[in-house]
């Protein structure tokens, strides 16, 4: 399934700064960035469970947002993208 994961983290104190890193990082291993607090995901029901566990226990629920977003089958019919932005197609060949 093709996820959204959109964050605001609060920057202004030094511990607000360091969960907004960790928040990044996790979203990293998983995701691909689209804008600096927005990435794209394609994961199975375990990954984004577990995705969300982690992103969870590093936000200050107080002080940041965060979303999820699940983008429904057909991707193709739900996702158009304009501009010069060149995604990483995961699905494809490694090498062309």
């Amino acid at each position: 399934m093709l996820i959204i994961v959109a964050y605001d983290v609060s920057t202004e104190t030094a511990a607000g700064r360091k969960r907004l890193r960790r928040v990044a990082k996790i979203c990293e291993r998983i995701g691909q960035r689209v804008q600096k607090s927005l990435f794209e995901c394609t994961v199975s029901e375990m990954q984004y469970e577990q995705l969300e566990r982690d992103l969870l226990s590093e936000i200050d629920e107080t002080e940041d947002n965060l979303r999820f977003y699940r983008i429904t089958e057909p991707v193709e019919l739900r996702v158009k993208q304009y501009g010069c932005f060149r995604s990483v197609d995961f699905e494809g060949p490694l090498i062309v």
